[in-house]
């Protein structure tokens, strides 16, 4: 386990510098963009993990999280002008009690009620939003890009630094809840919740746990949004796509592990760049929905199902 965490340690220092060594080289802010918008996909596919994986609750109202996140950000900006690591971690904090508060009021229900109840979470926090004129309500709030990104040459580079840590930090978290004893406790509430509840885990309380990290992760995934697209309105933070990448990308990745959601994120976040890049942006949805089905059909353990699988043959031959 100690040859693990610094396998890990190491692993997540060499992508830190070789991220800081990107903006150094990189001199197409395009870049930057492109990789922003597949590591956010990476934060919130391994986020979602965290309930709709690791325990097994399927949730449709990832994007509710990640709008609070944002405009959180934007009505803190707008009030007191924090920078932005005050704003990511006041994002993650009131994401995270949402995610407790939701978490106490729909973790009693089970399969698509569950599912049903989040989605209607969603709903209602951006009819709030819509209604809410300090931070732009329906109409949208617009964000000035601060002058100022420390040592690097432009302001995308440093969002850019900043989501890779994100990243790094959201991959730490989902590894360690996964090896830990609050990891064993919620695959057991995902393999069968009443047995768990019979062998004394406590499932409702690693269920509001997992609740509450997933929630705090989607808001820090969501502060730095507003600074990254300088507009935002209600309709494009509460986007139902954002909440079909969140289910997407970590079954196609593989739910049973931390790192499938990553995998998930890469692949399909970057595929989804290519396309938008080569097609057309409305070809994004198709091509989630194409590669989602044909993984439950084809390989319903994703990615990482696969190549587990391919070792165990191979060892066995």
């Amino acid at each position: 386990m100690k040859t693990r965490n610094r396998t890990f340690l190491v692993g997540s220092a060499v992508v830190f510098l070789a991220g800081l060594l990107f903006t150094g080289v990189a001199d197409n802010e395009f870049y930057f963009f492109t990789s922003y918008v597949v590591l956010q996909a990476v934060v919130m596919a391994t986020a979602w993990n965290i309930l709709g994986g690791f325990t097994g609750y399927v949730n449709f109202g990832s994007a509710g999280f990640f709008a609070v996140g944002a405009y959180v950000s934007i009505a803190l900006n707008k009030a007191f002008g924090l920078p932005l690591p005050f704003l990511i971690l006041a994002a993650a904090v009131m994401s995270g009690l949402m995610g407790l508060a939701a978490g106490c009021l729909t973790l009693r229900l089970k399969g698509v009620y569950f599912a049903i109840a989040t989605l209607a979470m969603a709903i209602v926090c951006e009819t709030i939003v819509i209604n809410w004129e300090y931070v732009g309500g329906a109409s949208g709030a617009y964000i000035l890009t601060p002058e100022d990104s420390l040592f690097f040459d432009s302001y995308i580079e440093m969002l850019f630094m900043v989501i890779l840590s994100i990243a790094i930090g959201s991959a730490a978290v989902a590894r360690y809840l996964s090896t830990s004893r609050i990891g064993q406790g919620l695959a057991a509430i995902r393999d069968d919740e009443i047995a768990a509840e019979c062998n004394g885990v406590p499932t409702l309380k690693l269920k509001l746990i997992s609740a509450t990290v997933m929630g705090a992760m989607m808001g820090a995934a969501g502060a730095p949004y507003p600074f990254f697209v300088t507009y935002v309105d209600p309709a494009s933070a509460f986007n139902l796509l954002i909440a079909i990448n969140a289910i997407a990308m970590p079954m196609i990745g593989g739910t049973a592990t931390w790192l499938g959601p990553i995998i998930g994120g890469l692949v399909v976040g970057g595929a989804q760049e290519i396309i938008t890049v080569t097609i057309s942006s409305e070809m994004n949805l198709l091509v989630v929905g194409v590669m989602l089905v044909g993984f439950i059909t084809l390989a319903p353990k994703g990615i990482v199902g696969l190549f587990q699988d391919y070792l165990k043959k191979r060892r066995t031959r």
